[in-house]
């Protein structure tokens, strides 16, 4: 049985649970749960983690925590009670280990390490803590070290910061917002702004000096050196190197790494350097022979310096290298630094050896204590520690030094008998009273031990050496009496004994018999004789000599006159226990000489004060020993001396020493009767404050009145133990006058800055610290009254000295923070006047930075939720007394602009922040009772208005995102949790006092809008938030968004109708409230909409308002990331909403206007779905297809479902900067061109728009058109460019503006230019189909066609879509998918190639114009595409697979041509028709004649760079010929068989038959050319081509043709050239069996023209030359004169037989070949070329109606012509037929005359007689009988045939032969068919016509 637990509550889980049991609970280790029952071993509770899951999970894998519950029973909350810390630790642990893991997803690799190292630091740390056995010291050093670990990942993660008071987490509900604030910003100003430090450090390490040939020891000296005073400002850094350079004792770091301690802030500045002295140690010479002298000497060697500001910028230098160099003559070494610092270059220079120091150099911040704990290892390993010069600039008490500086300045010393100079070296020692050296007191300097002798270096030969060498001496106290410097000179031999014999010596005592030490400063010491072995030991021998020079001592003056040599030192004393001074002697003296005493006191105040702090106690005694001997006589000036020691402590210098005086106070000071003598004096100088010559003196005294009234209450207590309480009535009179005193002094008004005010500044500002000590003797409300007496006196007048205000707000802030205030009873008695001041203050908005202060500190003291009567009665008073000025101030401050230092704004953040969190405490604290009453106050309604809309926008400001920093979420939750508590209490009286006739639209709208603006805040998106901190915000704080969500709703209820007011305003607030993903909260919100619906149905009959701003807020809310799929299907949804609330939808459907309702909710609807997906989209990082399709997706929505212009143009210009990135400047041109198409040539202004400046129409017109020519010549769209060109050049002509005009023609003949002179490829097209519901909306179940990239083939493309579509899989068929792949939760992909029909057939068909022109028209303003699918129907012969190969044909027709405004459109329709065998076999010939026209043209017009392509297709053809190809034709379809099961397929056969025989003479007049251009290491090659064509002729049985065609019944159809079939001899000549029985090898029944644009007149003759054949230029001009003749006048084409051959002609289509044959004939025949004759006409015959297929798409390797049927009639040789031109497709390639077209897979249908007007529907034309023109008697020849066209009048060139006959005319290559070939399809329909195609967007290009 499940028992509910009771101790069991909390545990954590120590092995992992998988939950396979029933009900199981999968739990993870380190999963935290909570325990709700447990049974058996078991226990049923869930993880915090996911609190929503309930389960069971086994006992024994639970370790148990201690936890204390919250809320027993359904809802309760268990809180672990350890450590917070730890608590935190954990927590946090949890949520970096999940981010931790996607920082290495994100490839942040630096932070993942580093948090890792962090995250394993806390862990073992939190063991120590847990452990407990840690000292109380070493626990809060570890959790030290443990928050500042939390809060630095935090920051890195951006995680929130963490309010904290001592290392704990501090509750935000248990203490103030003020002190939550004060938290919070001492964190972040920790972390952002650190304090900058006082003290600075300078570590230095000696790395070693780099030197080619040392070979000698080596001191380097390292000291500090002011260049601007001229002296060193710290002691030395010593330490020794070896022989190599490198320090003589590396295992000890403290000889070769210092730390020169408290550097201040004025000493990190340029002119302060680092100097380094080094000095060799060995012989005299560097150059001298090892055994000259074995003697070692201290030698000059070289000097570093380096400035400490060139430190400052980084901090640290490692490894810097120092040039070192050498003084030019080394008297001047004592100054090298000071020249090298001067860069005196003439006295000094690089040493010979060029060496480098090398050193590490880092400079550290803060106390030494500081430094130790942030540097523990440096202080671990070792480093010595180098001081400034005497003290620091803070002298600590008890800091015990007593250091002796000597400094060896220089020496001044005669020759002694020789010729040359002296080499002198001073030997000092320290010598006692008893004549003993003392051991080890001369320091050298920090890393090296002090020693007890010091020999200086030898400058060489100079008997006036200036060494300026530093020593320290620490000789201790009891040591320093007596004891006396000796200092022995000796002259340095250089000789080979290299002896050091001694010629003299000086000495100086130490201190003088009066105790007086020796003075600072320089002192010239006696040099006294003496010989080398002279005993100094005994030095009373020499003591009693006079030692100097100076005028200190009386029996000097002999000395003067013995001797000439000198020796000077300089010493310095730092010492807390000696003294140089007399008269602080005298005073400390005073009972000796009682009649001194008044000349003392005198002057104390002129001795220095680091000697009167140095014995502070004594002199105190001192003072009040005198005044206790006679007050009378002394008691004025002791009370001054005791001001001027008082106020000598408030110098930072000597602040320390405050301690020692409150020491000295409580536990030394004995003067029981002082307090009466110092009330008396305090009163006299203050009862004389107008007195003008006492100012200064009072001013003193009043700022030692602290420690006065210290000494009065010490002195007053002393009396009191002694006399068990005597006059205690009198003490406290002599208080209350004295205070009387202070009132009437305060109460002084003074105008402007005079003595008086500053006086009263001076005792306000210290007069807050006397509040402690008269609580020792008073009661708390009795001091309270005193001090409420005194502040009230001040005077309110504001206008009085600034300064003065200032410093009396700064001494209520000390109040407020007093101890006297923390108590209840005394603050209320204070507050009033407190309050009295403040508000003043912010009356003025002065002092803004104190008011806030002191208000953040009266919040401070009260708690939340204290019910105390006290603190209810003072919330009172603050509220009446300052809630409507802080409201007023936080407006004043935040409007104000920010500075612009960032200090300022700094404190300007501070000051804003203050006064919101006492804003929001007062808030807090206010019960109901309390917002009653303000509430009630308010006398008149307007008052009311004003204070909520005061309050209102307060909180609008509040809730900025810049109000608090971004990672203080805690701040913003309270501050939330506030306002949402009084805009509760608030809407009630918005609710009674502003409805029905009292309605005020103003006071709703803010009341709304700040609802809307609170909903809406980011540190209210819990969705955002991590499980663990939604789980702390909802279980403290609750989803605040679902509650004034609610509230809005009920006050929008409350409205009545008046809520027509807020239509349409609020729609888009609204609007924004309900794409918050909260169900709840859009539950609430979305039935709104029903009634803004509702009521404006109302108003208007209807919602078109409401529509229009739904659908605008709708964009850019969407655009900014909001919303989501699950808001759109609720807002569509008919799932009804909570409560008693159905769906929008459904409450829709009720009404009468449901249907315009439902259809707003539909577009709507659908307008999120593309908002959706362009967002999705946009989050891509690279332009694609899906960004650009989803663009114009929404484009278009906007324009044709929405007619949003100004959305529409924003959306155009969003396209157009996706293709500007993607590079498709052709799509970018069209796309902003849509934009130009709206505009029009006028005068009318635009506003500024987007990046348009303000401008006419007509200007941002022109600005558009260049753009758009711009990016279509970028596009190499070069024709589009030029229509635009043409339009804006009309422009510039209207207005007669040549220049541009001039521009504009210059830039459309480049555009030509570039047409004809650039390369541009032909891109390939491609069929997309997006199946599957995971596609976006406007991609799903949908087909399109794309215009693929420059040289991107199949295989690119295809990688391309699946790169973009990462999780589509690829379909490998092209069938069309069924239902189930449509309706699949999946991406299906399908790709395919295919092949662009184009529009314009009219420049494809013309003859003569260059590829360069019409590869535009190939591939642009192409709506329909095809695609050939070949498939077997019925059995398949596996012999021959041509019988039943059929291909099924797809047409797909775009909704807009391509290019276009995107590289893909949608497939609007597709037709599919299926092509028998047969068809698809004359396709193939008609393609692959097609091609072999092209290639021989280009090869004859030199087109080709070399003959490869040619070779290959004859190859091709040929050899497939040979072995099999065209013979498989033959095979199927030629059989008698066939053609008795198919006698509909007659015509087709024959067509067929026509192409074969076509191709054998097209193949032979191609071997003939590709013989004249053959290279020779091809001709074995052409040969078997040759061979192989001869064997393919008689395969196809051509020899025995003629034959056949007199027998055939079958008419060829449709312009088909053929011979005459009629044997009636009437109409026929004798002669014509010459036509027909041709001695060629070849014989045909028919000659077909051929394309003038694929065989020139010149290549023809030149073939012709190869045949043989020739005909005059003359002939053929006759020729065609003659035909222009016939058929000038519109007559009908006919043959006349007796027209001589030469004379027939025939018209074809115009082309420049045509225009130009004759010429070129002309100039062939002229050159002796022959040219070949014409050919005979042929008879034109009647056209029969077509029926129609459905165009289908071949394969990319060729394209062909539609097919028509042509009905049969009887033959007649007078009788012409001419069947009309059958236009399957508009895009057509080739001249409608041409034989041989241009290299193009696209196909035609023609006819010789009439050229289609356009039309796509089958045209039958009737058949015309015409008689025959009188016919020449003397012609003796048969009429040739002849080949016409009907409409055009051109004459044209005539083919030439092939073959070479003896003595006949050789074959033409015959013509291109022209055969509209019939169709199966019956019923299929056709378009009758080429309309413009009805487009959603505006016109394209060219409509322009």
């Amino acid at each position: 049985m499940w028992i509910p637990t009771e101790h069991e509550k909390y545990g954590v889980v120590i092995a992992g649970f998988r939950g396979t049991v029933p009900h199981g609970l999968s739990l993870e280790i380190g999963d935290t749960v909570q325990i709700l029952e447990k049974c058996d071993g078991w226990y049923r509770g869930f993880a915090l983690k996911n609190p929503n899951i309930k389960g069971i999970f086994p006992s024994n894998y639970i370790h148990l925590k201690n936890a204390c519950v919250k809320n027993k029973g359904q809802f309760e909350m268990v809180i672990p009670t350890e450590d917070s810390v730890i608590t935190e630790m954990t927590s946090t642990l949890r949520d970096w280990g999940t981010m931790w893991k996607q920082l290495y997803v994100r490839n942040e690799g630096d932070l993942f390490h580093r948090l890792w190292h962090i995250m394993n630091e806390i862990l073992d740390l939190r063991r120590q803590v847990l452990v407990g056995h840690l000292t109380h010291d070493r626990m809060k050093d570890v959790k030290r070290h443990i928050t500042a670990r939390l809060d630095w990942g935090n920051e890195q993660l951006g995680l929130d910061l963490v309010p904290r008071k001592e290392y704990a987490m501090v509750d935000p509900e248990e203490i103030s917002i003020t002190e939550l604030y004060r938290l919070m910003e001492h964190r972040h100003r920790k972390k952002d702004t650190p304090v900058p430090a006082s003290s600075h450090h300078l570590f230095v390490q000696m790395k070693s000096l780099m030197c080619s040939n040392l070979g000698e020891e080596l001191e380097v000296i390292f000291s500090l050196f002011d260049s601007k005073e001229n002296r060193p400002i710290s002691e030395r850094f010593f330490l020794r190197l070896n022989r190599n350079g490198l320090p003589k004792c590396p295992e000890k770091p403290e000889r070769h790494c210092s730390l020169f301690v408290d550097l201040g802030s004025s000493e990190l500045r340029k002119d302060i350097y680092i100097t380094v002295h080094i000095i060799r140690i060995g012989r005299m010479g560097a150059g001298e022979k090892k055994n000259a002298c074995n003697v070692q000497y201290r030698r000059p060697f070289g000097c570093a310096v380096l400035s400490i500001a060139d430190l400052l910028a980084g901090d640290s230098k490692d490894d810097l290298v120092l040039k070192v160099y050498m003084c030019n003559t080394e008297s001047d070494w004592y100054q090298i630094h000071e020249n090298i610092i001067k860069k005196l270059n003439a006295r000094y220079n690089l040493t010979g050896s060029n060496a480098g120091l090398a050193v590490s150099l880092q400079l550290l911040h803060g106390d030494i204590e500081q430094i130790r704990r942030e540097y523990t290892s440096m202080f671990t390993h070792g480093v010595s520690i180098t001081r400034k010069l005497g003290f620091s600039n803070i002298i600590m008490p008890g800091e015990m030094r007593n250091d002796l500086y000597i400094t060896v300045e220089r020496g001044e010393f005669e020759k002694g008998g020789k010729s040359v100079a002296r080499n002198v070296e001073v030997t000092m020692h320290v010598v006692d009273s008893s004549g003993q050296i003392l051991k080890d007191f001369i320091s050298f300097g920090s890393g090296e031990p002090p020693a007890s002798e010091y020999h200086s270096f030898v400058l060489y030969h100079n008997n006036g050496p200036r060494w300026a060498e530093l020593l320290k001496l620490p000789i201790p106290v009891d040591k320093f009496r007596g004891a006396h410097i000796r200092c022995e000179f000796r002259h340095c031999s250089t000789k080979e004994k290299g002896e050091k014999k001694l010629f003299g010596f000086s000495f100086v005592p130490l201190m003088q018999e009066n105790g007086r030490t020796l003075p600072d400063g320089t002192h010239e010491l006696i040099v006294h004789k003496c010989e080398e072995n002279t005993n100094l030991q005994d030095s009373s021998r020499y003591l009693k000599l006079p030692f100097s020079k100076g005028i200190f001592l009386g029996n000097n003056s002999q000395a003067v006159k013995t001797t000439k040599e000198s020796f000077w030192i300089t010493s310095f004393l730092c010492s807390t226990k000696l003294t140089q001074n007399g008269d602080m002697l005298d005073l400390l003296k005073w009972r000796t000489h009682p009649d001194k005493i008044a000349g003392c006191l005198s002057k104390l105040k002129e001795i220095d004060g680091s000697e009167i702090v140095k014995f502070l106690q004594d002199t105190l005694d001192t003072l009040f020993g005198i005044l206790d001997e006679n007050s009378q006589k002394y008691g004025s000036k002791v009370f001054d001396c005791l001001v001027h020691i008082i106020n000598l402590l408030q110098d930072s210098k000597f602040h320390h020493f405050k301690p020692v005086m409150d020491t000295y106070i409580e536990s030394h000071f004995a003067g029981a009767l002082a307090y009466r003598d110092l009330i008396k004096v305090l009163k006299w100088h203050i009862d004389r404050v107008t007195e003008v010559e006492l100012h200064e003196h009072i001013q003193e005294v009043l700022k030692a009145q602290e420690y006065i009234f210290k000494y009065i209450v010490q002195s007053r207590r002393l009396f009191s133990i002694a006399t068990g309480g005597q006059n205690e009535e009198e003490f406290r009179c002599c208080i209350q006058e004295l205070l009387m005193s202070v009132r009437f002094f305060l109460s002084q008004e003074s105008k402007g800055a005079n003595a008086l005010s500053q006086l009263q500044a001076v005792f306000l500002s210290s007069f807050p610290s006397v509040y402690s000590e008269l609580l020792k003797l008073f009661d708390v409300r009795e001091v309270a009254n005193l001090v409420h007496d005194a502040l009230g006196s001040l005077p309110t007048v504001m206008h009085g000295d600034e300064s003065l205000q200032a410093v009396k707000l700064q001494s209520i802030g000390k109040t407020v923070e007093s101890h006297l205030y923390t108590n209840p009873d005394s603050r209320y008695i204070l507050l009033p006047v407190v309050l009295h001041h403040l508000h003043m203050h912010l009356q003025e908005q002065k002092d803004l930075i104190m008011c806030a202060r002191i208000l953040s500190n009266i919040f401070c003291l009260i708690k939340k939720n204290s019910s105390e009567k006290s603190v209810l009665e003072e919330i009172d008073v603050i509220v009446n007394s300052l809630l409507d000025i802080l409201l007023r101030t936080i407006l004043e401050i935040t409007s104000r602009p920010q500075p612009s230092g960032s200090a300022m704004r700094l404190q300007f953040q501070d000051v804003t922040g203050e006064f919101v969190s006492c804003l929001l405490s007062l808030l807090r604290q206010m019960t109901d009772r309390h917002y009653q009453q303000l509430l009630d106050s308010f006398s008149t309604k307007e008052d009311l208005r004003d204070f909520l809309l005061q309050i209102f926008t307060v909180f609008r400001i509040l809730i900025r995102p810049e109000m608090f920093p971004k990672d203080w979420t805690v701040m913003r939750l309270v501050a939330n949790n506030v306002i949402i508590t009084t805009v509760l209490y608030l809407s009630d009286a918005l609710r009674k006092n502003f409805l029905n006739e009292n309605f005020d639209y103003k006071i709703w709208d803010s009341y709304f809008f700040l609802a809307v603006i609170f909903i809406n805040q980011l540190c209210l998106q819990l969705e955002m938030f991590t499980p663990s901190k939604k789980k702390k915000v909802l279980e403290k704080y609750g989803d605040m968004r679902v509650t004034m969500g609610c509230e809005i709703f009920s006050m929008w209820q409350n409205l009545g109708e008046h809520k027509l007011h807020f239509i349409p305003a609020l729609i888009g607030p609204f609007l924004e409230v309900t794409l918050i993903p909260q169900p709840d909260l859009r539950n609430v919100m979305i039935p709104i909409f029903h009634d803004m619906m509702d009521w404006e149905q109302r108003r208007s009959g209807n919602f078109k308002q409401v529509e229009a701003k739904l659908i605008d807020k709708l964009d850019s809310l969407m655009s900014e990331g909001k919303g989501d799929e699950t808001y759109r299907e609720l807002f569509n949804s008919i799932i009804p909403l909570f409560g008693p609330y159905p769906s929008l939808l459904k409450k829709i459907e009720r009404e009468t206007w449901r249907e315009s309702g439902v259809s707003l909710i539909a577009t709507v609807t659908r307008l999120m779905e593309r908002l959706l997906d362009y967002r999705d989209c946009m989050k891509m990082g690279e332009v694609d297809g899906k960004k650009i399709g989803c663009t114009v997706s929404l484009l278009n929505f906007y324009k044709t479902e929405l007619n949003k212009e100004e959305m529409y143009i924003r959306y155009i210009h969003k396209l157009y900067d996706l293709h500007l990135k993607a590079q498709n400047f052709t799509e970018a041109a069209y796309t902003l061109l849509l934009y130009d198409e709206l505009l029009e040539w006028s005068d009318r202004p635009l506003r500024e728009f987007l990046n348009y400046p303000m401008q006419t129409e007509w200007q941002r017109k022109e600005y558009l058109h260049l753009t758009i020519i711009q990016n279509f010549d970028r596009g190499k769209c070069w024709e589009n460019g030029i229509i635009l060109c043409r339009k804006i050049a009309e422009q510039y002509e209207s207005y007669y503006d040549y220049r541009n005009l001039s521009k504009m023609r210059m830039m459309e003949a480049s555009l030509y230019d570039k047409i004809m002179d650039q390369q541009r490829l032909e891109p390939e097209f491609f069929r997309v189909g997006f199946y599957g519901k995971k596609f976006p909306f406007f991609l799903r179940n949908k087909e399109f066609v794309c215009r693929g990239h420059d040289y991107e083939r199949l295989e690119a493309f295809q990688q391309r879509m699946l790169n973009e579509f990462p999780h589509a899989i690829a379909m490998q068929h092209a069938n069309q998918p069924d239902e189930t792949i449509f309706q699949a939760e999946a991406q299906y992909l399908q790709i395919y190639a295919v092949t662009p029909i184009p529009e314009n057939q009219e420049v494809l068909q013309r003859d003569g114009i260059p590829d360069n022109i019409k590869s535009f028209y190939k591939v642009n303003h192409i709506w329909r595409f095809r695609y050939d699918r070949p498939f077997h129907k019925g059995t398949k012969d596996k012999e021959n697979e041509f019988k039943s190969l059929w291909v099924e044909r797809t047409t797909l027709i775009l909704v807009q041509s391509l290019p276009g405004i995107s590289r893909w459109f949608e497939v609007e329709k597709r037709e599919v028709v299926e092509m028998s065998p047969l068809e698809n076999a004359i396709e193939v010939l008609e393609n692959k004649n097609l091609q072999l026209r092209t290639l021989i043209s280009q090869c004859q017009t030199r087109q080709m760079q070399n003959i490869n392509p040619l070779t290959m297709c004859l190859n091709g053809v040929i050899d497939a010929a040979v072995n099999g190809g065209v013979a498989r034709y033959q095979e199927a379809f030629f059989i008698k068989e066939y053609v008795l099961n198919h006698p509909e397929d007659g015509e087709k056969i024959t067509r067929l038959r026509e192409l074969m025989l076509e191709q054998a003479q097209i193949l032979e007049f191609g071997l003939a050319v590709h013989e004249k251009f053959v290279p020779q290491d091809m001709r074995p090659l052409h040969k078997k081509l040759v061979d192989q064509f001869f064997v393919m002729k008689s395969s196809l049985g051509i020899q025995e043709f003629s034959a056949c065609v007199q027998a055939s019944p079958i008419h060829f159809p449709n312009g088909s050239p053929r011979v005459c079939r009629n044997s009636i001899p009437v109409s026929m000549s004798p002669d014509g069996a010459r036509v027909i029985p041709r001695r060629s090898p070849l014989s045909y029944p028919a000659v077909n023209r051929y394309s003038s644009s694929s065989l020139s007149s010149q290549a023809s003759a030149e073939v012709s030359n190869i045949t043989g054949q020739s005909e005059s230029s003359d002939e053929v001009f006759n020729m065609q004169r003659m035909l222009f003749n016939h058929v000038g006048d519109g007559a009908l084409p006919r043959s006349d037989s007796n027209l001589p051959g030469p004379d027939k002609a025939v018209n074809t289509t115009p082309s420049s070949w045509s225009l130009d044959s004759g010429k070129e004939a002309r100039n062939t025949s002229e050159s002796g070329k022959l040219i070949s004759p014409p050919v005979p006409p042929r008879p034109a015959q009647t056209a029969s109606p077509a029926r129609h297929i459905a165009t289908v798409s071949p394969s990319p390797a060729g394209r062909s012509p539609m097919k028509g049927s042509v009905q049969s009639f009887t033959p007649s040789p007078v009788e012409y037929h001419s069947s009309g031109l059958i236009s399957n497709s508009p895009v057509l390639s080739g001249s409608y005359s041409s034989g041989i077209s241009s290299l193009s897979r696209c196909s035609t249908s023609e006819t010789s007689g009439f050229e289609s007007q356009g039309s796509e529907q089958a045209v039958t034309v009737p058949s015309y009988n015409v008689s025959e023109e009188p016919v020449r008697k003397e012609s003796k020849t048969p009429p040739p045939y002849s080949v016409y066209e009907r409409t055009l009048k051109r004459p044209v060139p005539l083919p030439h032969s092939l073959s070479i006959p003896p003595a006949t005319d050789p074959p033409a290559l015959p013509p291109k068919p022209q055969l509209v070939r019939p169709n199966n399809l019956e019923n299929s329909s056709r378009r009758t016509e080429q309309v413009p195609r009805p487009r959603p967007l505006p016109r394209k290009v060219s409509q322009l």
